[in-house]
């Protein structure tokens, strides 16, 4: 029963996946983010880890051609730094079964310009204690009723141990290869339309947002990532890869 209201949570947009009481971003400090459109629409984040390539969730994966947008701060303005992409090819984790193994690569029509707004971040490899401060940021919903930030938001996040995790999701089943984290007070976390992007440990990304409970930044429910670190090696596979299948299953 857990798990089905999980997959809802994920599925119908009621998963907390946006910031609330965050803050804004200062202009382009993230220049990584990237912004997942489908028909000018934002529905996901995701992180550049590579010319042409982002890091986001599989659940981001909606069987449609994304747009990928780089380079912005607000996502209504016509920003002069804008690079703009399609994702030709998605590549879910092959493990990925609605719940674990939630990661996705993305596969650019070209390559981005590296420049002061348009940035790699690096996957992290080593795992990120409990008690690490990080951050995270998106463009999702600011007040949990579908408000709509005018640009990047961010949040610090302190990371719990996955016991800690575990206790409070109770037959949520939290796995090794998750991250929990929550914010400072209440109700202060991601939401709806930041599925997808980074958890910033340090100047590299160690998680990809993938889920949390009914109340955006409620610490009864910890915001959940993917933990980039255990699947470092399969991304490294991906990136290096020369394969023009639709799908890749590595």
């Amino acid at each position: 029963m857990a798990i089905t209201l999980l997959l809802l949570f994920i599925l119908n947009g009621a998963d907390c996946t946006h910031i609330v009481g965050g803050r804004d971003a200062p202009p382009h400090s993230r220049p990584y983010m990237a912004s997942l459109q489908v028909q000018g629409q934002h529905i996901c984040g995701g992180s550049l880890v590579k010319e042409d390539f982002v890091l986001t969730a599989a659940h981001c994966r909606i069987g449609r051609r994304l747009t990928v947008v780089l380079g912005v701060d607000s996502l209504t303005g016509d920003e002069s730094t804008k690079q703009v992409f399609t994702a030709i090819r998605d590549i879910p984790h092959p493990a990925y079964d609605g719940h674990e193994n939630d990661i996705m690569l993305l596969k650019l029509n070209g390559s981005a310009t590296l420049t002061d707004a348009v940035q790699l971040i690096a996957p992290k490899r080593r795992r990120v204690g409990r008690r690490s401060s990080c951050i995270t940021a998106g463009w999702g919903d600011i007040g949990d009723n579908n408000t709509l930030p005018n640009t990047l938001q961010e949040v610090n996040v302190t990371l719990l141990s996955l016991r800690a995790c575990r206790r409070r999701w109770g037959s949520v089943p939290i796995f090794r290869t998750m991250v929990c984290g929550t914010g400072s007070r209440e109700f202060q976390g991601f939401c709806s339309g930041d599925s997808g992007g980074p958890l910033i440990c340090g100047n590299e990304t160690a998680g990809v947002v993938s889920f949390s409970g009914r109340r955006c930044g409620n610490p009864r429910t910890p915001d959940v990532y993917t933990r980039v670190s255990s699947f470092t090696d399969w991304i490294s596979s991906v990136l290096n890869s020369n394969s023009t299948n639709e799908r890749q299953d590595v």
